[in-house]
């Protein structure tokens, strides 16, 4: 019962801090797109780029200290950076270095998370633990997003801000209720690396396969991210709400897809999942491209939504099942980098093109290369499976 209670407090935690953080993303990103399309692109890079930069250190930390404990001193960082960018929005260069500062704590947050989870929920829940995490940061966000739009409009946006600065003293405090622990005592190794986690990875064909192919059909769809206030501000004529409306039913298929993806248990269905997500997502995306009309989109978000549903779960499964717990920090931060910088170029990428590029032109090239990418994924991730079976087995896979 421990562990019931103990992973209702990490969820619910990690739900109240998405809702802030999907709340202060929209305010920032609708803040700086009047201003330049670089601005946008700066604050999601400054999000990003700790992620992929601090990864071997912040994976290191992981591996070597309580995760529990780790993670509230990470939560407090986060707070603290967010709250300190309300008085100072007139200040462009010190918003995206408080946002960076702030990306600084969430390289560490996350992997601390992914690794502590399977102590709390055991090894055998730990996939349905996965889709609970998800399915609540997905309400968490679908609240931000759409109460957020409200609550900037009446409060204006430094309140909003403060208040995302609340939701992380919010997951804080729960996690200091949290019993469960991962301690990692490093006596498993005799000369630690901060590494082994890209080694490990490179090492196993099947991972290797998953996680490149969906950094390269992320590096893809995410220049959509950048395109989305342009989008809606100058091809659909709406405003914040309607943003807001259409980020919800992203949400809403991101959960459909946590659910789904929670029945997955075998690395053969992790790994093919993970690989059809590209697929599904990025012929999503090309719906907008070509029918610029909100009914369209409403649909498209939705179903996109559902393919990222299943691989933010598929990706920690997929971990977990082919990664000794300890090593699993690193990793995680591994695996975490790689996503991130491929999303973290798209972003940059989009920046430059929204220059040259309508936001239309920007979804046809998002999904285009989101929809290749997967189908590629798949190609060498059933390769992979079939490198691991026997004859007859292979067979089965091939039919």
């Amino acid at each position: 019962m421990r562990g019931n209670r103990d992973l209702a407090l990490l969820t619910s935690g990690a739900g109240v801090s998405e809702a802030g953080s999907a709340l202060s993303l929209l305010v920032l990103l609708f803040w700086a797109t009047p201003i330049t399309p670089l601005l946008v692109a700066a604050i999601l890079v400054a999000e990003l780029l700790p992620l992929v930069l601090a990864a071997p250190l912040a994976g290191l930390l992981v591996d070597r200290l309580p995760n529990r404990r780790l993670l509230v001193l990470a939560l407090l960082v986060q707070g603290a950076a967010i709250a300190a960018i309300a008085p100072i929005m007139g200040q462009p260069v010190l918003v995206v270095a408080l946002v960076a500062v702030s990306g600084c704590g969430r390289a560490i947050a996350q992997p601390a998370v992914s690794a502590l989870l399977p102590h709390i929920a055991g090894e055998e829940a730990a996939t349905r633990g996965y889709a609970w995490l998800s399915t609540s940061r997905s309400l968490g966000n679908m609240i931000g997003v759409t109460g957020g739009a409200l609550l900037a409009a009446v409060f204006g946006h430094p309140v909003a801000l403060l208040l995302d600065g609340v939701t992380f003293l919010i997951y804080a405090a729960l996690m200091l209720l949290v019993r469960s622990d991962r301690k990692p005592t490093g006596e498993h190794e005799a000369r630690p690396s901060a590494l082994v986690g890209i080694q490990h990875v490179r090492r196993d064909p099947l991972l290797l396969a998953a996680i490149t192919g969906m950094a390269f059909f992320v590096g893809g769809i995410v220049v959509v991210n950048v395109a989305d206030p342009a989008y809606v501000q100058f091809v659909l004529h709406g405003d914040e709400f309607l943003m807001g409306a259409l980020q919800a039913c992203w949400m809403v298929g991101l959960i459909v897809g946590n659910r789904v993806a929670a029945r997955f248990t075998t690395p053969s269905q992790v790994a093919i999942a993970l690989a059809v997500t590209g697929i599904l997502t990025g012929t999503a995306l090309l719906a907008p491209a070509a029918f610029p009309f909100v009914a369209v989109n409403v649909v498209a978000w939705f179903v996109g939504g559902v393919g990222n549903g299943v691989d933010s779960v598929t990706l920690n499964a997929l971990v977990r099942l082919r990664t000794p717990d300890e090593m699993r920090g690193r990793v995680f931060a591994a695996v975490g980098s790689t996503v991130m910088g491929a999303n973290l170029l798209g972003t940059a990428a989009a920046g430059v093109l929204l220059l040259f590029m309508g936001p239309r032109a920007i979804f046809a090239l998002g999904g285009a290369v989101g929809l290749i990418s997967g189908l590629v994924c798949l190609v060498f991730v059933r390769r992979a499976l079939k490198s691991e079976m026997s004859p007859a087995e292979a067979g089965l896979i091939s039919n």
